[in-house]
């Protein structure tokens, strides 16, 4: 189990802040991640139409989609940060 944490518009599209997931043994990557959750509902699926936006944590260190999951225990996404 991995828990999926998710936050701003992330979050707000979903409906939920955080969920725990089996992942699929196929599962290797976070782009391998984000096109499973795109397979989990139409939410999931619109929500993955912008997955090129959604940033990613994994245990709280900033991950490229193409980085591996490895045994992850928490994986966050969220938004591209703004700030000034």
């Amino acid at each position: 189990m991995v828990k999926l944490v998710y936050f701003a518009w992330v979050r707000e599209r979903l409906g939920k802040s955080s969920e725990e997931i089996e992942l699929p043994a196929e599962t290797k990557t976070v782009s391998d991640l984000l096109s499973h959750l795109a397979g989990r509902g139409e939410a999931y699926a619109e929500l993955m139409e912008h997955r090129n936006a959604i940033r990613v944590a994994i245990d709280q260190e900033h991950a490229d989609h193409d980085e591996p999951i490895g045994q992850a225990s928490e994986i966050a996404l969220f938004p591209p940060m703004t700030g000034g």
